[in-house]
This record gives C-alpha cells, sequence and structure tokens, in this order.
C-alpha cells in the first residue's frame, strides 16, 4: 500500500496492525460551544481540519449522558468542564427505581448528540470519528450528583447520596438503574452506527481506583454493564479509557476493545510498557499542554515513538487537553509525528 487513507491507519492499528505510521490526534472541550449539536460539529471539525488530526474523539459535554434522565445543569457556570449541577433525578437512594430505559431517538440530549455526530460525519467524510461514551457505572454517579473520582466533587451537589446508600443498603435497586442504563447506552450505541460514528471512545472514568470501588464492587457494579454496552458497538473500533491515577489498565485486557488509553505518568499507573492486549493510546501528559511546555511536549511525545517503534500505537495526550492550550503547542505536538 503506497498512500494510506486515515481510515485505512486507523483500522489496521486498531486490528493490532502496523500502518505507514503511527496517528495522532487531540481532544479538547469547548464549553461554549458545546449545548447544541450545531455548535458542537462546527467546533470539532474546525478543530479537527486545523490540527488534520488522522481520528477524532468526539468531546460532547460531559453532563450529555446524565441529563437523559432529567438531571439539569446551569451551562452558564462552569468549573473546568463541568457545568454546575442543578437538580439529580435520584436524590435518594430509593429513587433508582425510577430510572427507566430510554429510547434514544426519543430522548432530547441524546437524540441531540445523534445530530452533531451526522453534521461532523458529513463535515470530516474521511477521518474516523468515535464518539465519547461513559459507562453505565460513571453516568449513575453523575445522574446521582457523586463524582466518578476519588478526589473531586460534583460541582452543584452539596450532599449526595452516599455510596454506601446506593450500592450496599440499595444494591438490587442499584442494580436495576445500572441495567436500564446500560439497555439505553446500547440502543444509543446503535443509532450512533446509523449517524456515522466508528466506534467508541469508551470511558471508565474513575471508576478503576481502588479507592473509589475495590475489585469485587468495580466486578459487581461495572463489568456486566460494560459488556452490554461493548457488545452493542462490535460494529466498529472501540478505545476504552480509564481516566487518573491507579487506573489499572490491565484490568480491562479480557474487555472487548481494541484500544486502551490511561494516564501512563499518574500515580499508581504503568508506562507504555504495561502488558496490555489492545492497541495502546496516549504517551504525552495532557498537563504540560496547560503551561505551553514544549519541550516537554516533544520529548515525551518522541520518547513514546521511540518505545513503542514496531508496535501499532496511537500517539494522543493521556486525557482530554486543557483549556488553556495554546495553538502553537498542538502544532507542535502533531509535528513530533509527521517530523
Amino acid at each position: 500500500m503506497s498512500v494510506w487513507s486515515k481510515q485505512e491507519r486507523f483500522q489496521a492499528i486498531l486490528s493490532g496492525e502496523l500502518a505507514d505510521r503511527p496517528i495522532v490526534s487531540g481532544w479538547r472541550h469547548f464549553i461554549d460551544k458545546e449545548q447544541n449539536a450545531e455548535d458542537l460539529a462546527s467546533s470539532t471539525i474546525s478543530f479537527t481540519d486545523k490540527y488534520n488530526w488522522d481520528w477524532v474523539k468526539i468531546n460532547p459535554r460531559a453532563t450529555y449522558l446524565a441529563e437523559a434522565w432529567g438531571n439539569e445543569y446551569n451551562f452558564a457556570d462552569y468549573r473546568t468542564v463541568f457545568p454546575r449541577q442543578l437538580t439529580t433525578a435520584v436524590p435518594a437512594a430509593a429513587n433508582l427505581w425510577d430510572l427507566e430505559v430510554k429510547k434514544a431517538a426519543l430522548t432530547p440530549s441524546l437524540l441531540e448528540h445523534l445530530e452533531a455526530v451526522r453534521k461532523i460525519r458529513q463535515g470530516l467524510p474521511d477521518t474516523p470519528l468515535i464518539q465519547t461514551v461513559f459507562s453505565p457505572l460513571t453516568v449513575l454517579l453523575f445522574i446521582v450528583g457523586r463524582s466518578a473520582y476519588v478526589t473531586e466533587t460534583v460541582f452543584g451537589i452539596e450532599q449526595p447520596v452516599t455510596l454506601e446508600s446506593l450500592f450496599k443498603e440499595h444494591r438490587a435497586a442499584a442494580h436495576h438503574a445500572l441495567h436500564a442504563i446500560a439497555l439505553t447506552l446500547a440502543d444509543y450505541v446503535q443509532e450512533l452506527r446509523q449517524a456515522g460514528s466508528d466506534g467508541l471512545f469508551y470511558a471508565v472514568t474513575g471508576t478503576a481506583h481502588p479507592g473509589l470501588f475495590d475489585e469485587a464492587m468495580f466486578d459487581e457494579l461495572s463489568r456486566p454493564y460494560d459488556s452490554i454496552v461493548l457488545e452493542a458497538a462490535s460494529y466498529g473500533k472501540n478505545i476504552l479509557h480509564t481516566c487518573g491515577a491507579h487506573a489499572q489498565p490491565a484490568k480491562f485486557n479480557d474487555y472487548r476493545i481494541d484500544g486502551i488509553s490511561w494516564d501512563t505518568v499518574a500515580e499508581g499507573n504503568p508506562g507504555l510498557d504495561a502488558d496490555l492486549k489492545a492497541t495502546k493510546v496516549g504517551g504525552v501528559d495532557h498537563g504540560l499542554f496547560a503551561g505551553n511546555h514544549l519541550d516537554q511536549i516533544e520529548q515525551q511525545a518522541n520518547e513514546a515513538l521511540a518505545k513503542m517503534k514496531g508496535q501499532p500505537f496511537i500517539l494522543s495526550p493521556n486525557c482530554a487537553i486543557p483549556l488553556t492550550v495554546t495553538d502553537e503547542a498542538l502544532v507542535h505536538f502533531k509535528n513530533t509525528v509527521l517530523g
């Protein structure tokens, strides 16, 4: 193959095969352009065209899945990338029974993002794109106003229902809710295929951190419901992202995924030499982009490319690029692959 297309590289590398070169992408929030399909699509297309990314992780607003069950947010008031949460569909653990399976085509926040995917596909017909979908466990935590990260709190909810109440005192109700969320996401994932998505960026966020859930609880509350969603997404190429410190990427070696993304420099995490089955995605500390640390970005990118030489690899920041990133940093990053 003399000239590889973006789709050919993407498909080969996420099939565990070599392409003519590694591929590269970055993603970030545009918090003033994520409240409707038109703005999200236009900002995504412009960002992709500007840096000619090899593939696209669509970066919708962080709350869009929780909104499907009626959560309300103040989009004029953000803390980092999270708008202030005003209401929760589950103010008490007993309300877990109230969560029902939704049809994506009849649910406003999901329908909005299906339209965004269609518009992005129209604007980027030849670029691989995958939609961000959170795990059912993450979505449930967002719905109740609890953080899906061990070190953070949700912006706006002062006294959310406790994890003890959710998952021990009301265990059956929690499984009912997780199942309803998983079936809803599975339906949404099937609709994404029709809209033009090539797969998922499937984020378990920080739920793998043992300080949030021990292994037995994670296996009970996450694994079965992850399987439902990922099975529905088996038509495409799916990258799983396990966020933050102590993210345990090897925990997902038996998942039905094609790529694995994690923070290679965070506390308790392995580097790119980790023994993982899926194609590795990452290599550069996303925090470096906030301070425009060009030399360090270049150094980490080149080290990652050297370490992964001869293996299928996707170079990317280890998580979402900070809002304060500069054009210079992104161009510098992209050029390490094309150099």
